[in-house]
């Protein structure tokens, strides 16, 4: 192998290499300037962007360091790209759509967040797909076209959150007494916050209850854990009250005059 055979292999690697060193260090330097500049959704987008065009470019001129002719390549990349183009509608619109979704910023990588009936905290976005971690540790795909079709609740963006807990107690219970107790229980729970206040509605007269609703606010994501600590602290502070949480239960009333209905019982004899 002659030297000038030699460089013409090598001329190609070395444009790769430099190139892909060159997105690498490129990408690195577009999410550090993205830092307080850019959400880190946006920061990962355009890092991407700029590695893959930078590495494009490199290989373009890697390849037209080997002898092909870099205009019938573009030429073939545009009539494959037209082809791609009515093979695959439904990922174009899905990049379409994450395009959308980068300029409207719905939710942010670390954000949870709930999608057609799926919870769970974004771990990943692309030009394709969002992907969640769902609370039972799941891995779960979600193409950016069901993102713009679908209505997106984002539990992190306001931080504050409101727990509402429907709690019943029986009709001879005082009222004034339980919303003491219920606000008291809040008030020494220390992931409840004291501003804005808790308050209890009297939301109606159920068949078998009065039904209140204890609503409190809370800071951070950790919901279920505070709800179940104020429902053992209710449970606690009732049974400590004396003050009765009813089963359902359905009482046969005749009339404030009405005598009991006699029942006896007969022994019939046979007659010899």
């Amino acid at each position: 192998m002659t030297l000038e055979t030699l460089g013409q292999w090598l001329r190609p690697l070395v444009w790769m290499a430099l190139g892909l060193f060159l997105a690498t260090m490129l990408g690195r330097m577009v999410e550090r300037f993205g830092q307080g500049r850019l959400t880190r959704h946006q920061a990962v987008l355009f890092r991407r962007l700029v590695f893959y065009t930078v590495l494009g470019i490199a290989v373009a001129l890697a390849l037209q360091q080997s002898g092909f002719q870099i205009g019938v390549l573009l030429g073939a990349a545009g009539i494959l790209t037209v082809a791609l183009g009515f093979a695959s509608q439904t990922s174009a619109s899905n990049v379409i759509s994450g395009l959308f979704l980068l300029a409207e910023r719905p939710f942010e990588l670390g954000h949870f967040i709930e999608v057609d009936g799926v919870r769970g905290e974004v771990v990943g976005i692309d030009l394709l797909s969002v992907k969640l971690r769902s609370l039972d540790n799941l891995y779960i795909r979600v193409p950016n076209e069901t993102l713009i079709k679908t209505r997106v609740t984002n539990f992190t963006r306001f931080p504050v959150r409101r727990l509402d807990l429907p709690i019943g107690v029986a009709y001879g219970e005082d009222l004034e007494k339980v919303n003491a107790v219920l606000l008291a229980l809040v008030d020494e729970n220390p992931d409840c916050l004291e501003e804005p206040e808790p308050f209890i509605y009297l939301q109606q007269f159920g068949a078998s209850s009065v039904d209140l609703q204890l609503s409190f606010w809370v800071r951070g994501l950790d919901l279920r854990r505070v709800r179940s600590d104020v429902m053992f602290a209710v449970k606690a502070a009732f049974d400590r009250e004396s003050i009765e949480i009813p089963f359902p239960h359905t009482t046969l009333y005749a009339g404030q005059h009405s005598a009991p209905i006699p029942v006896a019982i007969h022994q019939h004899q046979d007659k010899p």
